[in-house]
């Protein structure tokens, strides 16, 4: 079937590799050239990249380029096996009827080396060719060029010609349309493809399962990783990653144990990215001794494991052991790297580190070569903010080489809150939202900081201004693992099967920890109500809800480990702290920012987050 010609996809115009020389007289014709079998054998043996220049250059020297076109193809091939695919992409505008193969080679290795647009470009001059049209081996390639730009327009009428051309239901070109609508955000279209597959091979499982981890369905990762597994389907290296990543992010180390015998199982334990997922995998889910411990074992650290293991200690708390896992990197020859330093800037700002984080800071240029971003600038106005040293951030902002965008003062305006600043508050606010107005998270720090001084009409005026930009605020929950599932709990929420007994427990041990010198803070209670009613109010809150679940079903001796998706709030903090010494249990929380270890009344932050 022949297709119209799409007006979205145009054909690129390329300005050609080659200025030919002009056609040789008929005396000389290439056809009888004596260089002709020459030629072939050199093409045939180039294995420089000079030496196929050379060839190139001869064949426009000898004009063969006019009557075998076939060199032109070759040259193609061999610029392609050689990696220059620069020039091969300009080369090839300069045959006359490339062959559908040909044309294949170059969309596939356009996508592979990243230049997605001239992929596209070289489909649609493919699909408006009057001789040859896509096939099987053409639409992956280009799904895969719209998965990687995010073009979910282009990737549904590449779709629809599949569709027409009958490709649709080749194996790789399904495993593509599900990776492509995932990428693009496009999760239950991707399901929908996947759902009509007549048969699943580990190619289209792995696309299903990263697709959800892409999206952050992290519950659907786990499901479907244990499907594939139930339909007799071994998982490969990327499977792993996805499900090692879901794991972390929903806290769950039974499933996440399982995850790692899998992997040693199917051997791939020993790929050091496999490595330093489980490393982090462990590390999110409460188990830092055990992350080292996996560290210390891996063989062939690259700076991936160096920095991940430099991460785990900074979002436990533990400044210090990051910077000497990163001085122990640099020892053993390892050049870190701009993400390396923002995992230690970070790491210092958690630990309050802040003479550490400058000299860490200004060692970046000075001895290792690398030029900070605005990501580094971000991490040591956070540290300065959190140490209360406002004024020595904002004027590290004054003095930056690039312009400040919302993340960054969004740092500075989460410190406002921690040190109740309102002034410089309100400045930063502004700044923000002259940037940004759509994210939540700003307009809550901001309510936050007047909700703390009983400013109830600015906490008013924000709502007001979250309701006018139509910005709704990301509904906070915690998680906890309990008989190989993971529980979901909301703030008030009374939809789990156990909830009347959770909130009676709740009720009995408010009634203890009062006699332990608890005190409810009510300010952080966001609405202007009785005192009363502020205190039950609090007395609900997701991770509490969470804490409550697992001392009444978890074995006495078990820590208790929740993750929660937005920060702990003061309240709560106090509260599970003297809630340790009541029942004497370990108690683990990871909230947005950090790990917070509770034991005997006391945190692991010490009280600095």
């Amino acid at each position: 079937m022949r297709l119209f010609h799409p007006t979205s996809l145009l054909p690129l115009k390329t300005p050609s590799l080659i200025n030919p020389i002009k056609q040789a007289s008929s005396s000389s014709s290439t056809s009888r050239h004596p260089q002709t079998s020459i030629i072939s054998s050199l093409l045939k043996s180039c294995s420089h990249s000079n030496h196929l220049k050379q060839t190139h250059a001869k064949i426009l020297t000898l004009a063969l380029h006019h009557h075998h076109f076939s060199f032109l193809s070759s040259l193609t091939l061999s610029y392609i096996s050689h990696g220059l695919i620069h020039s091969a992409h300009l080369l090839f505008h300069t045959i006359p009827s490339p062959s559908p193969y040909l044309y294949n080679l170059m969309i596939r290795s356009l996508a592979n080396h990243g230049h997605l647009h001239q992929s596209l470009g070289l489909y649609s001059s493919l699909l408006s060719s009057t001789t040859h049209h896509p096939d099987k081996f053409t639409f992956p390639f280009a799904l895969k060029s719209c998965a990687a730009l995010s073009d979910i327009h282009n990737g549904k009428q590449i779709h629809q010609h599949s569709i027409c051309l009958g490709c649709e239901n080749d194996p790789f070109v399904r495993a593509a349309l599900v990776d492509m609508y995932s990428k693009c955000g496009y999760i239950d279209s991707a399901r929908q493809v996947f759902d009509k597959m007549p048969q699943r091979d580990l190619v289209s499982w792995t696309c299903m399962i990263s697709g959800y981890a892409h999206n952050g369905c992290n519950f659907e990762v786990l499901e479907f990783f244990h499907l594939m597994r139930s339909s007799g389907v071994r998982p490969n290296r990327v499977s792993l990653l996805s499900t090692l990543l879901a794991c972390g992010r929903l806290g769950a180390l039974c499933k996440g144990q399982c995850i790692h015998g899998h992997a040693i199982h199917t051997g791939f334990d020993t790929n050091v990215l496999v490595a330093t997922s489980i490393i982090d995998m462990y590390a999110k889910c409460g188990s830092l001794n055990v992350a080292r411990l996996m560290f210390d074992i891996t063989d062939g650290k690259d700076l991936v494991c160096w920095s991940a293991m430099i991460a785990c200690y900074g979002y436990h708390g533990l400044g210090r052991d990051a910077i000497d896992i990163f001085n122990c990197m640099v020892r053993a020859g390892t050049k870190p790297n701009h993400a390396t330093f923002t995992s230690l800037l970070s790491a210092c700002s958690h630990s309050g580190l802040v003479n550490e984080g400058r000299k860490c800071f200004d060692s970046m240029v000075s001895v290792h070569d690398v030029e900070p971003k605005l990501n580094h600038y971000a991490c040591m106005v956070d540290l300065l903010g959190r140490a209360g040293r406002l004024h020595e951030a904002l004027e590290l902002i004054e003095r930056m080489p690039m312009k400040p965008d919302s993340s960054l003062w969004g740092s500075l305006l989460g410190a406002c809150r921690i040190h109740g600043d309102i002034d410089t508050g309100e400045k930063v606010a502004d700044k923000i939202f002259e940037l940004e107005t759509t994210h939540s998270g700003y307009y809550v720090l901001l309510s936050n900081i007047y909700a703390a001084k009983s400013r109830w009409k600015e906490v008013e005026r924000v709502r007001k201004l979250m309701v006018g930009n139509k910005v709704s605020k990301v509904q906070g929950f915690s998680l906890i693992e309990f008989g190989n599932q993971v529980h979901k709990f909301g703030v008030d929420d009374r939809s789990h099967p156990q909830a009347k007994e959770i909130y009676s427990y709740l009720k009995e041990l408010a009634g203890k920890l009062k006699q332990h010198g608890y005190v409810p803070l009510i300010d952080f209670a966001l609405h202007d109500i009785e005192d009363e009613t502020k205190e039950a109010s609090l007395l609900y809150h997701s991770e509490k809800l969470a804490i409550a679940f697992g001392l009444i079903n978890l074995s006495p001796e078990a820590p208790i480990r929740v993750t929660k998706n937005l920060r702990i709030c003061a309240d709560c903090h106090n509260a599970i702290k003297i809630t340790s010494k009541v029942v004497s249990r370990k108690i683990v929380v990871r909230d947005m920012n950090r790990f917070h270890h509770f034991e005997n009344g006391y945190c692991s932050c010490g009280d600095y987050w």
